[in-house]
């Protein structure tokens, strides 16, 4: 028996069904794998990216930073050695200069005591060479006398001895003796010892020096003594 057809209506038969059922689970699943993977990719790859860009921040930091420590490294070694070299050469500077003040000063002594040699003449250990010491110290101190009137006086007084002492005369009585070349009482000399010169009334150029220094005093100068003073 035919059925009769609902008009708008087509037949469909089981096998067309199941091809369109196929066909609407293969485009489910096409739409569904490609929006899928799209929005997992696209948010791994969202989500990927700040972490790549912080290490290569991070990475740049690094590296930045290693190069400056290195810079600051080189700059204070380079610091160290120049500060080094600046002290070893003050040093040295130091040292050269205290060596030739050294030197300097030794050369001034030496010349120093070359010129007070050259000033300061040798004399004989004898009447001739005491009176010519007295006369150096005496010309140096402004006391005047000659060669001539102190050897004169000295023959007179002790005829030339330096040890001599006069133990009879009115000074001896009264404990002060006369003594040395020039016959000086140890009051007179003592007033009139030169500085420089030894204090002593037996050494022959201070007793010189003495008694001329008294006899310019009282006399002008020994030159003016003929007589016992």
């Amino acid at each position: 028996m035919s059925a009769s057809r609902t008009p708008g209506h087509s037949r469909l038969t089981k096998a067309h069904k199941l091809s369109l059922a196929g066909v609407a689970t293969l485009s489910a699943a096409a739409v569904a794998f490609s929006l899928v993977p799209a929005d997992v990719a696209e948010a791994e790859t969202i989500s990927a990216a700040p972490v790549a860009w912080t290490q290569a921040v991070n990475g740049t930091q690094t590296k930045a930073l290693y190069g400056h420590l290195s810079t600051q490294h080189v700059i204070a070694d380079a610091n160290a050695k120049a500060a080094a070299v600046a002290a070893k050469a003050k040093a040295d500077a130091d040292a050269k200069a205290k060596a030739e003040a050294a030197a300097k000063k030794a050369r001034e002594q030496k010349a120093a005591a070359s010129r007070s040699a050259a000033r300061t003449p040798v004399f004989a250990n004898n009447l001739d060479g005491w009176i010519k010491e007295a006369l150096f110290i005496m010309k140096k101190e402004g006391i005047p006398g000659t060669y001539a009137g102190i050897h004169r006086n000295i023959m007179r007084e002790s005829s030339g001895n330096p040890m001599a002492i006069n133990n009879w005369d009115i000074n001896a009585q009264n404990g002060i003796p006369s003594k040395g070349l020039l016959q000086v009482i140890l009051p007179t000399f003592k007033a009139y010892h030169v500085k420089g010169t030894k204090f002593d009334q037996y050494d022959p150029v201070a007793n010189i020096v003495a008694a001329c220094n008294y006899a310019a005093d009282r006399y002008g100068s020994m030159d003016n003594v003929n007589s016992a003073y």
